[in-house]
């Protein structure tokens, strides 16, 4: 394997540990399912957008933790760094830059450009 490409592997390994590391501390202390009492509403509502906040970021970070597992994959079975669109290589400084996209920039700038058009 490229070193380069080993170099990202070991970034991303270390990115989805810590991921799974802090969801961990989130499910054991983070998020408790009893009814807190507030003699306050103003601080049951700040309670509650919190955890809602904290549940929407957990949300994101498991939409990664599933790329991040892709890339692993594509590494591992050799198709990491072609770009699913086109089929070229997509350059190493992008790949540094975000291991987990499936696009040369080319392509992902024509993406933007389509999703721009149909707002």
């Amino acid at each position: 394997m490229d070193r380069k490409i080993a170099d990202i592997k070991k970034k991303l390994e270390d990115q989805r540990a810590a991921l799974l590391a802090e969801a961990g501390v989130t499910i054991s202390g983070g998020l408790k399912p009893e009814k807190e009492n507030y003699a306050d509403l103003g601080d049951q509502a700040s309670a509650e957008s919190d955890r809602n906040l904290l549940l929407r970021l957990r949300g994101r970070e498991q939409k990664l933790l599933k790329k991040i597992d892709e890339a692993i994959k594509r590494i591992e079975d050799g198709t990491f760094g072609v770009c699913e669109t086109c089929g070229e290589k997509i350059s190493v400084k992008r790949l540094q830059a975000r291991p987990v996209t499936t696009l040369c920039i080319d392509c992902k700038t024509a993406q933007e450009e389509e999703e721009k058009l149909r707002k």
